[in-house]
């Protein structure tokens, strides 16, 4: 009884490790964009 474990362990394990690394990317991504200096004509532009 001890492969139903694994069976069902195993690809929680695999699928958990998938979703934390797209969080991180995800996060890592974010932070780029937030350190990225604007340019000047983006902020200086008003909605009409």
């Amino acid at each position: 009884m001890w492969y139903f474990a694994w069976l069902l362990g195993l690809p929680l394990a695999a699928a958990f490790a998938v979703l934390n690394a797209m969080w991180y990317e995800l996060m890592d991504d974010l932070a780029r964009s937030r350190a990225k200096p604007q340019p000047a004509s983006a902020s200086a532009r008003r909605p009409r």
